[in-house]
């Protein structure tokens, strides 16, 4: 299987992966997770499939961002969507910088929930999107409510802002510095592999 980035973690010792969303591989996939109890309240796409099949396919048109599913020892586990700030409605909530990028996630499989993989899976992703140097701030927006993944966004390394209005919801604005996660990881022996 080729990955589109791949790293082995010490600290779980075991390698995550991430692969772009292909639609005919992975709409039912997503679509599963979207229907879990635990992710439909904050991401509102438990919908019948023909209607989010278009909503994936719109999604994958998107050219601000980019979607991913992301594996653990090559067992699909988690969805990411990856997107520029400049062009999206968060755009309006602080004085971004041309290349900002900010991170959408959900861990879809159940059997994985609780198991201390959240934060290696995002620290793994945050690492991704830094390999772009000309990224020096990743953004997050998680639903307000969501105080396991605010959590981990923080133990990752993001700052809180404060919360801001969304089209879909109350979010939490929170920063991640490419300097400040450096600092905060520089002993995570990371082997990675870029394709």
């Amino acid at each position: 299987m080729s990955y589109d980035f791949e790293l082995y973690d010490e600290d779980i010792q075991k390698t995550i992966s991430f692969r772009k969303v292909e639609y005919e591989r992975d709409v039912k996939r997503i679509h599963n997770w979207m229907m879990e109890e635990h992710v439909h309240p904050f991401w509102n796409l438990n919908v019948p499939f023909e209607k989010f099949c278009e909503h994936l396919k719109k999604a994958l048109l998107d050219q601000h961002q980019t979607l991913y599913v992301g594996y653990l020892n090559d067992v699909a586990i988690s969805y990411w969507e990856a997107y520029w700030v400049k062009g999206d409605v968060v755009e309006e909530t602080y004085p971004s910088a041309p290349f900002d990028q900010g991170i959408h996630l959900l861990i879809g499989e159940k059997e994985f929930l609780g198991k201390g993989f959240s934060l290696p899976l995002l620290r793994a992703m945050i690492y991704f999107q830094f390999q772009e140097l000309k990224i020096d701030k990743i953004i997050a927006e998680p639903d307000i409510r969501n105080d396991k993944m605010i959590h981990v966004f923080k133990k990752c390394g993001f700052t809180p802002i404060e919360p801001i209005t969304l089209p879909d919801k109350t979010g939490l604005l929170m920063f991640c510095e490419r300097n400040r996660f450096e600092k905060r990881w520089p002993n995570v022996q990371f082997h990675k592999e870029i394709k």
